[in-house]
């Protein structure tokens, strides 16, 4: 599989699979959660709340691991993604992120507890529902 295709396929897999395994370091040991995910293309989000554990883990270090797919109703490939992650700094993304889901948590988009966590892939490893596996760097 080419580079190309490998991308499109790792970008459907994460519009197929809303949700996520986040895991930060947290005093040297890892430390998973599930999350909403969202996407454009390979550039990943996730909403949470300023005063969260996580955030904090991240201001201490900034790499971080995320494994989608499989689960039921998510599609049957599995996307394992290592990268860095920051609270960001492209406000446009509170709204371009925002959905009544999150409601349940923030009074709206311009809840200041409200921040969005984004994610820069340095490698992927995608299994097809072949069970071929791919890697992709960055």
């Amino acid at each position: 599989m080419n580079q190309n295709d490998l991308e499109q396929n790792i970008v459907k897999a994460l519009e197929n699979n809303p949700f996520c395994s986040f895991s930060t370091v947290e005093n040297g040991k890892p430390k998973s959660r599930y999350m909403a995910l969202f996407n454009d293309g390979l550039n990943i989000h996730l909403a949470t709340n300023r005063r969260t554990h996580k955030v904090e883990e991240l201001k201490n270090n900034p790499n971080v691991s995320l494994l989608l797919g499989y689960e039921a109703g998510g599609s049957k490939e599995v996307v394992e993604i290592e990268g860095t992650c920051e609270v960001t700094k492209n406000e446009g993304l509170r709204e371009q992120v925002w959905n009544d889901e999150l409601k349940a948590w923030f009074d709206g988009p311009n809840d200041p507890n409200y921040v969005i966590l984004d994610i820069t892939p340095s490698r992927i490893e995608y299994t097809g529902k072949d069970h071929e596996h791919h890697v992709w760097q960055q």
